[in-house]
C-alpha cells in the first residue's frame, strides 16, 4: 500500500528524529522508547484482531499519501469492514490524506464519495477564524494591543511550539497569536479535550493531562477515555459539529479547551491525519477507542455511499 519504505518518512540528526512531511522534531529519550514499546504491544493486538473482522466493505484509496501504521486510521481500518484499495480505479471512496498544513484543493470525482478533499487549510489562523464564525467568540488577538497574557504558536501542523507572552510585540511571520485559555484542571494539570470526529460527530474524547509547565508539549502524564455526552452539553456538541462542517472535516481530531474561569469551550487545533490512539492511554481503552471508531466509520461510509448513489440516480 505504501509507495516507499516507512523509514523514509524520517530523518535522524543529533539525537532527534525529524518528520520530513511536517517538520516535527522528536527527541530520542527513554520516554520515547517506552512509548514505542507500548505502541508495538497495541499493534500486535491489532494484527491478531484484524483476522476476526469480515472485510467486505467499501474499498478506500488514500491520496496523495498512504497512511502508515502509526496513524489512527490504520488500526481503525483494520477493525472496520472497509478495505484499502490497491488502485484508484477500484476505489469506492477516496480519502485525501496529507499531513501538510496547507494543501491544494484537488478535483473531486463525481462518481465516488471523497473524504477531507476540501479540508485544505488547518493553519491555526484558519481554525480560529472558523471557530469565531460558528461560536461568535474571537480566539485570535493582536499581539501589539492585547492587555492580558497571550499565546504565540506556529501556523504549522504538529509544531507544539506554543509560548506564553506577557508584553506587546510585533507579529512574526509564520506565527499566530491567541488569547490564553485557562484550562487548568482541579488537580493543577492542564486538561486538553482531544475529540475524534467522523462526519462532525464526536465519537470519543481523550482527556489529556500534563503539568502546566509543559502546557504546549506533546507528552501527557495521564490520558483517559470519555463519552462525549459526559464532557459536552448537547449545545456544545452541536457547535462542534457546525465547526467540523465549516472546516469540511470528514475525519480528524480536534483539540478543545474548556476555560476554567468562564466554562466556555474553545477549539484551538485541527488534525486531519491524526496519529493514535494516544500512547499514554491504557491498552484496554485503546482497544475500546479503535472499536468505536471502526463502528462509526462503517456507518458513515455506508451513509455517504447511499447519498452518492441517490444523487447519481436523481
Amino acid at each position: 500500500m505504501a509507495s516507499s519504505a516507512w523509514w523514509n518518512d524520517f530523518r535522524y540528526a543529533k539525537g532527534t528524529m525529524h518528520v520530513k512531511k511536517t517538520g516535527a522534531a522528536v527527541p530520542i529519550e527513554p520516554a520515547i522508547v517506552r512509548d514505542f514499546l507500548n505502541w508495538c504491544v497495541f499493534h500486535g493486538w491489532v494484527e491478531c484482531a484484524r483476522h476476526s473482522v469480515v472485510s467486505d466493505g467499501p474499498r478506500i484509496w488514500f491520496s496523495p499519501d498512504q497512511p502508515r501504521p502509526w496513524y489512527l486510521i490504520w488500526p481503525v481500518m483494520a477493525l472496520s469492514r472497509a478495505r484499502f484499495a490497491r488502485h484508484p480505479s477500484e476505489a469506492d471512496v477516496i480519502f485525501t490524506f496529507d499531513d501538510a498544513t496547507w494543501v491544494p484543493e484537488r478535483p473531486v470525482p463525481l462518481h465516488v464519495p471523497v473524504l477531507n478533499a476540501r479540508c485544505s487549510d488547518i493553519s491555526k489562523t484558519h481554525v480560529a477564524e472558523v471557530f469565531e464564525q460558528v461560536s461568535g467568540r474571537a480566539l485570535r488577538c493582536d499581539p501589539l494591543n492585547y492587555g492580558a497574557p497571550y499565546v504565540e504558536k506556529s501556523e504549522q501542523n504538529a509544531a507544539h511550539d506554543g509560548r506564553i507572552l506577557y508584553q506587546p510585540q510585533a507579529p512574526r511571520d509564520g506565527y499566530t497569536y491567541q488569547r490564553l485559555i485557562n484550562n487548568l484542571d482541579h488537580d493543577g494539570n492542564v486538561l486538553d479535550l482531544r475529540c475524534s470526529t467522523i462526519g462532525g460527530e464526536i465519537v470519543q474524547v481523550y482527556l489529556k493531562r500534563r503539568p502546566v509547565e509543559r502546557r504546549f508539549a506533546n507528552s501527557n502524564t495521564r490520558v483517559t477515555l470519555a463519552d462525549p455526552a459526559t464532557v459536552f452539553t448537547a449545545v456544545e456538541r452541536a457547535m462542534i459539529a457546525r465547526f467540523c462542517s465549516a472546516m469540511e472535516l470528514d475525519w480528524g481530531g480536534i483539540d478543545v479547551l474548556r476555560d476554567r474561569d468562564t466554562g466556555e469551550l474553545w477549539i484551538v487545533d485541527v488534525n486531519k491525519t491524526d496519529m493514535g490512539p494516544t500512547i499514554t492511554l491504557g491498552l484496554k481503552d485503546k482497544i475500546t477507542a479503535v472499536r468505536r471508531l471502526a463502528t462509526r466509520l462503517d456507518a458513515y461510509l455506508e451513509a455517504r455511499l447511499h447519498q452518492k448513489q441517490s444523487a447519481i440516480a436523481a
